[in-house]
């Protein structure tokens, strides 16, 4: 009698550990699944008060946006890729005409990384849209400036008035009047 007693048991303790690794097993799927999402987030791991522009730009991309700045913010404000699309971005690094000025062009590599760069965050452009060279033909520039009354002509050196941080590459902060 002993001897069914310890069988039955068995059979039940048998039962209950497949359920209970089921549980830990499950337990700690989630556990780690949760971790990793807070470890390779990037909006938790960077504060937005120090991500500056619009995109928060990964470490393979970073070399890219300081040869672009070196390059392009010197002489003016430089402005997020996401402004204008890929094909005046392509066309700006190739053509050493810059808006009238003389520019002696990028070669090869920093030119391939700032391309990379601005092509990485820069957007698409429509089919039947013209190439923009000016913000304010710009289709996204528009867009993210519904409300705004902008000085004619628009300069980009304008663009302090509203983004008090554009000079550091940070249009995130935004001057008291657009902060409300």
């Amino acid at each position: 009698m002993s001897n069914l007693v310890r069988k039955k048991s068995r059979t039940r303790s048998l039962k209950r550990r497949p359920l209970g690794l089921i549980v830990i097993i499950l337990t700690w799927s989630l556990a780690m699944g949760w971790l990793l999402a807070l470890a390779t987030s990037a909006h938790s791991a960077t504060p937005t008060a120090e991500i500056g522009t619009v995109d928060v730009i990964p470490p393979g991309q970073q070399l890219g946006q300081e040869l672009y700045l070196e390059n392009c913010a010197t002489c003016h404000i430089g402005i997020p890729p996401a402004v204008l699309p890929s094909e005046t971005w392509r066309n700006l690094l190739q053509d050493s005409q810059h808006y009238g000025v003389q520019l002696k062009p990028l070669i090869d590599p920093p030119r391939a990384l700032v391309w990379r760069y601005l092509s990485t965050f820069s957007r698409p452009q429509l089919p039947d849209e013209e190439i923009p060279y000016r913000l304010t033909n710009s289709r996204y520039f528009k867009a993210l400036h519904p409300k705004v009354k902008l000085p004619r002509p628009v300069q980009l050196n304008s663009c302090v008035t509203c983004h008090p941080g554009a000079s550091e590459y940070n249009y995130r902060r935004l001057s008291a009047e657009w902060e409300k």
